[in-house]
């Protein structure tokens, strides 16, 4: 349908799961897409399988000298950037009492710190340009409530969802759209260290966890990265120019607002 016919696109985390399955939809809707992950090398092995409109840049969202460096080189190749997708997090469990400090930082370091300040780099590149533009971020159904022992995990894509809110209502000035989506339980490479961690901390088999949460959500299976990239296409378009600071559940029925 070409809805992203000459538009360009940075995706964080996208050397595998659903940032690559996004990069993919991107590119097949007519964008050039910058893959931006902390693994160069399995980003430039993706960027390649993707084909001429993708490109690998190595970026660490916990650096602003990473984040700046790759977000001036993006916007050099492609001549300016008019969508960003905040997609690298990282995962975590414990019970409350397990909480430790380095954990804490480091989570909120890549899922909070990470979104703000991509969308920061990004956001100023889009206002300098005076063409607008469209940022996405990836919150999850775990920012819409607490779990017994994912406390910090849940309390950074809350912020997700927070962020998206103020960004959206300041940013809409300058014609730049914030949104964000929450998925739910998203199967694949990431939902297996999902399914370990559960295993050591509830005591389950191997792959028990996956099984359970996948029974428990109303569409009746665990979702896949391409369910997401309709919505993701879909808030990157013209056809959302007049959706500002919302977020969208992708989860098959498992939360409702």
């Amino acid at each position: 349908m070409n809805r992203l016919e000459g538009k360009s696109a940075l995706i964080t985390g996208a050397a595998r799961g659903i940032g690559r399955h996004l990069a993919e939809a991107y590119v097949r809707e007519g964008a050039r897409v910058a893959l931006c992950d902390i693994d160069a090398e399995r980003a430039r092995s993706a960027a390649a399988e993707i084909g001429k409109a993708a490109i690998a840049v190595e970026m660490d969202v916990t650096s602003q000298t990473s984040i700046d460096a790759a977000v001036h080189h993006i916007t050099n190749i492609f001549d300016g950037i008019d969508i960003l997708v905040n997609n690298a997090a990282l995962f975590t469990a414990a019970p409350i009492t397990d909480i430790t400090r380095d954990d804490y930082a480091r989570v909120f370091d890549i899922n909070v710190s990470g979104t703000l300040f991509v969308m920061q780099a990004v956001a100023r590149e889009m206002i300098a340009r005076k063409l607008g533009g469209k940022i996405i971020n990836m919150a999850s159904q775990a920012g819409r409530r607490g779990e017994p022992l994912v406390a910090v995990y849940c309390a950074t894509k809350a912020a997700v969802i927070s962020l998206t809110q103020s960004a959206g209502l300041n940013l809409i000035e300058h014609g730049i759209n914030v949104n964000a989506i929450a998925p739910g339980v998203v199967d694949g490479e990431h939902w297996d260290g999902v399914d370990a961690l559960f295993a050591e901390l509830e005591n389950k088999n191997l792959g028990q966890k996956k099984q359970e949460v996948g029974a428990a959500v109303p569409f009746g299976r665990m979702g896949k990265a391409e369910d997401l990239a309709g919505m993701a296409i879909f808030l990157a378009s013209k056809e959302a120019d007049y959706i500002v600071a919302q977020t969208y559940n992708v989860d098959g029925g498992q939360w409702m607002s």
